[in-house]
Formats: structure tokens, C-alpha cells, sequence
């Protein structure tokens, strides 16, 4: 009888541990956190300067499996990022494809610089460009988004894409872009969209900014090695 009510006593606390335990929810932003998370690991030792850096640089490969969760963020932003959503969206695609054949970002760079088609429409050396920008544009829409006193999405993505996308966009591509910032869902729509809470929400955006800056840098370094400007 003893041994029984023991047993059930041990059941018990397992239960009451089980309900008390929060269960961790993997949200789009959270899964994109940790991705780049990842990928700046990968950095670390080449940013380091008691470590020789790698010759080999970021692989390609893993460079597109944390680039494949951003669309997501695009899509949530809805009308006014569809132009920037669907662009990103077959830049990385090339880039994926690209995988196949190239191990490094440096290695499709290198290719376009001796056919000197770096800059040509459709290579591997612009769409990564172009990738990069989309990343930085989330990063700064995020950064916006926070500093701001009334969490205006509005004004957080006008500010953002001003500053990184517009001087290389045509003239209708910026007049659409700007026309649908009005579209924009509240700062409580784009919340349920993401599946994050006030709380949550700032520590995964501060997260993915901190993750991303490094891997920015890392391909702007990379074409500024080549003599290749940045202003296109």
C-alpha cells in the first residue's frame, strides 16, 4: 500500500513538472534567428584575430539554407514588400542552384570577376548582391521598428527601405514600393502573423540583427577584396 501511494506521489510530480514547463515554440522569426545565429558560428574564427582565417570562406550551401527562412518575413509585410519578396525569392533560388557546382561565395565571385560579369543581370555575383540587400533591408526595418516611440511599421519600413534599397531601385519600382507602405499590416497584425508576443517579438529582432550584421559585412568584404564598389 505504502509502495503504491509512492508511486502514484513520483506520478504526480511528474505530472505537476510537465504542466509547469513552458513548451518552446518555434516561431517564423525564431527558426530565422537561429539560423543566422548559426551561420555567424561559422564567421567567428575568420573574424577572429588570434585565428588564421579560413581560405575556404562561407560555404554556399549553408549560406542558402539560412536564406530560404527569410521570405517568410517579406510575405508577412504583404503588399508593399511583395516586389522586394519576389526578387529575393529568385535571387536565392539561383543561389541554391548555384550550390550545386560552387562550395564557397567566393568561389562564384571569383568566377564573374575573370568573365567579368560581375555586374551582369542574371550571375551569381549580382543575385548575391541583391540577397545581401534583401537581409539588410529586414535588419533595418527591425532596427527602425524598435527605435521608434509608437512602433510605426509604417514609418520603420519607409525609413528602411529609403536607406537600403531605393537607391537602386528605378523610379516605378520606388513609386510602388512607397504607394503601398500604406498597406502595411498594424504592429498587432504583424505580431499574430509572426506568432510573437511584445516580448518575444524586440528579443528576436535584436537577435536577428545582431546575427546578420557580420554576415553583411562578410560579403561586402568580399567584394571590396575585388576592387568592387558597393554602389549598385
Amino acid at each position: 500500500m505504502e509502495e503504491e501511494e509512492e508511486d502514484q506521489e513520483e506520478e504526480d510530480m511528474f505530472e505537476d513538472a510537465v504542466c509547469t514547463t513552458p513548451a518552446r515554440v518555434n516561431t517564423p522569426l525564431s527558426v530565422i534567428t537561429e539560423a543566422f545565429e548559426d551561420l555567424a558560428d561559422l564567421l567567428k574564427p575568420q573574424r577572429s584575430d588570434e585565428i588564421e582565417e579560413d581560405e575556404d570562406g562561407l560555404r554556399l550551401c549553408d549560406f542558402c539554407s539560412a536564406c530560404t527562412h527569410v521570405s517568410v518575413l517579406f510575405n508577412c509585410l504583404g503588399f508593399a514588400f511583395k516586389f522586394a519578396e519576389m526578387e529575393y525569392i529568385a535571387k536565392v533560388k539561383d543561389l541554391v542552384e548555384a550550390s550545386k557546382t560552387f562550395d564557397t561565395l567566393q568561389n562564384i565571385l571569383d568566377l564573374d570577376v575573370e568573365k567579368e560579369t560581375v555586374k551582369t543581370p542574371g550571375s551569381h555575383s549580382r543575385n548575391l548582391r541583391r540577397v545581401r540587400q534583401g537581409l539588410d533591408l529586414i535588419r533595418a526595418i527591425f532596427e527602425q521598428f524598435l527605435i521608434a516611440d509608437d512602433y510605426s511599421l509604417k514609418d520603420a519600413a519607409t525609413t528602411a527601405y529609403t536607406e537600403v534599397c531605393a537607391p537602386f531601385h528605378t523610379w516605378a519600382v520606388r513609386t510602388a514600393v512607397y504607394a503601398g507602405m500604406y498597406t502595411l499590416p498594424t504592429r498587432d497584425q504583424l505580431l499574430l502573423r509572426l506568432n510573437e508576443t511584445d516580448q518575444s517579438v524586440e528579443k528576436n529582432m535584436r537577435r536577428y540583427m545582431e546575427a546578420s550584421r557580420p554576415i553583411i559585412e562578410y560579403i561586402d568584404k568580399l567584394y571590396i577584396e575585388r576592387n568592387i564598389k558597393l554602389d549598385w
